[in-house]
């Protein structure tokens, strides 16, 4: 019988996963936030895609994501639910606004002020691939620190070799969706830009490719992660010493 876990007044302990990839799962799902979570990320992105298509209106495309934004998370604050997820949407926006009012401000087109918005998800993409293959290279991954954000101590997973060899893997499955994303969609961008290519069908292309390459692309790594997760049960090792042995 495990004692321990009965008496463990900290929910989502140790104490309740067994085994690294138990662990890995259920702190995903958190980092995630479940299949909510991942609607509310993508739903904004969607529409002002879709508006912009279907009505070639910059503002009305920024209007109705923003307004989706905001009606997601007051929900979420009359529900008293995490906001966490319609607030990284709305900063999204904001960001990708003030790329589009820099390219006004600068004498940019409508379809290349359109353009600007696709930029900063380029440019996130490019640094968190990198910062991921970082922290991979110098045996410190990412996913790691999720797994110690649950242990209490956020360095302690490294005295796992078994921690430490499938959160580097899962971290790398992690830096693929970015690494697609930016070699797919980076030159479509500079295409649109440099006259390469004609800026709204830059604009609808890097539209297109935002949603397919979004939550479709980062759903397969995901099943990814939960193939790795599933093949092994790597047995959790804590740092709790072993009860002494009785004499004689």
């Amino acid at each position: 019988m495990n004692e321990q876990s009965t008496s463990d007044p900290t929910p989502g302990s140790v104490a309740s996963a067994d085994t690294v990839e138990a662990l890995v799962r259920r702190q995903l799902a958190e980092a995630l936030g479940g299949r909510r979570g991942m609607v509310e990320a993508a739903v904004p992105t969607i529409l002002f895609t879709a508006v912009w298509l279907l009505a070639k209106d910059l503002r009305a495309a920024l209007v109705v994501s923003i307004a989706a934004a905001v009606l997601m998370l007051a929900v979420r604050v009359v529900q008293r639910s995490s906001v966490q997820f319609c607030v990284n949407a709305l900063v999204g926006i904001a960001i990708g606004w003030f790329f589009v009012n820099r390219s006004a401000a600068a004498g940019g087109s409508v379809e290349e002020q359109a353009l600007a918005y696709f930029l900063p998800g380029i440019l996130y993409n490019s640094a968190y691939a990198v910062v991921l293959a970082l922290t991979c290279l110098v045996r410190w991954p990412l996913v790691g620190f999720m797994v110690g954000s649950v242990t209490g101590d956020p360095t302690a997973w490294r005295s796992d070799a078994g921690v430490v060899r499938l959160s580097t893997a899962l971290t790398w499955v992690l830096a693929v969706p970015c690494v697609v994303r930016v070699v797919v969609q980076a030159p479509v961008y500079l295409a649109g830009t440099s006259g390469g290519m004609d800026a709204d069908a830059a604009v609808a292309t890097l539209g297109l490719l935002k949603i397919g390459l979004g939550w479709p692309l980062q759903l397969a790594a995901l099943a990814w992660m939960v193939w790795l997760l599933g093949r092994n049960h790597t047995p959790l090792e804590t740092s709790t010493p072993p009860e002494p042995r009785p004499e004689g």
